[in-house]
């Protein structure tokens, strides 16, 4: 992955340490080598100059739900983002008119959107599961909310969930253990991805089987919130274990890129790889 946006390369080791939110209640918590550029539209340049951060202005964002629904279903999130031998499961994408939903019992369950959320989307990969170590399971969730100060509330919602449930059930088997969080908010002129960002970093074990590392990474562009999450498989070393999260914050920043590039040019086609810091 030869370039690739400031924040997450910076701080993949401080910052993208991970945790859960938006696609978190699905079956997922939540969702080497450069992605190869589709067949189809040509790739357009990163849209955002050099150490300025990602973004989508309100003017520029979906208006309406169909608008919403269409944004985040024209993204393209390709298996191969999140690095080499990654597959998209089975289901691939949850329904967008839903989203997931911490219960005070800190269980994740989907509920259908507020008023205030216009299309939620999240979509699943693994990397399958071989020579002696377990699958790795991600998921990526892109949220178009009405406006800036909805995306807003909901970072700010986010980081309280860790703070509220440091242990949460994802689903029937999953369970999350011993997060904790951090967020970023970032002062004009500083070399990011986004507007803002928060993290939480865990554990997850299945049937109350051995825990591993659980990351997950969260970020707003205007009204806008991406966010995704890894479940690490067994049998990896701890420089193993990095690479998947770094992996999974390379991915994220293609995401940001398409994201921005839409908003400034009003053209979904794919952006090739984003410029490094200086560049």
């Amino acid at each position: 992955m030869a370039g690739w946006r400031p924040v997450l390369a910076a701080t993949t080791g401080a910052l993208l340490l991970a945790g859960c939110s938006g696609g978190a209640g699905d079956d997922e918590p939540k969702a080497e080598g450069t992605p190869k550029k589709s067949s189809g539209a040509s790739p357009s340049a990163s849209a955002s100059p050099a150490n300025e951060p990602y973004t989508l202005a309100e003017d520029r964002a979906p208006k309406t739900r169909a608008e919403a629904v269409a944004f985040v279903r024209e993204l393209t999130v390709r298996p191969d983002y999140f690095g080499t031998g990654y597959r998209t499961r089975d289901p691939f994408e949850s329904d967008p008119a839903e989203w997931a939903v911490l219960g005070e019992d800190c269980l994740w369950r989907r509920e259908a959107l507020p008023g205030t959320v216009l299309a939620s989307l999240t979509r699943m990969y693994e990397l399958p599961a071989k020579d002696g170590k377990g699958p790795v399971y991600v998921s990526l969730t892109v949220t178009v909310h009405q406006d800036v100060v909805s995306a807003r509330r909901d970072m700010a919602g986010s980081l309280e969930e860790a703070l509220r449930c440091p242990g949460q059930q994802l689903n029937a088997t999953d369970r999350v253990l011993d997060l904790y969080s951090q967020v970023n908010a970032f002062a004009d002129g500083r070399s990011v991805i986004s507007d803002d960002d928060l993290t939480e970093t865990g554990s997850w074990a299945a049937d109350g089987g051995k825990a591993h590392p659980f990351d997950w990474y969260k970020f707003r562009m205007g009204p806008v919130t991406v966010a995704a999450t890894a479940r690490h498989g067994s049998g990896r070393t701890k420089t193993e274990d990095s690479t998947v999260t770094t992996d999974m914050g390379k991915g994220m920043t293609f995401v940001a890129a398409s994201i921005d590039s839409k908003g400034k040019a009003g053209d979904a086609a794919e952006p090739t790889e984003p410029k490094e810091a200086g560049q």
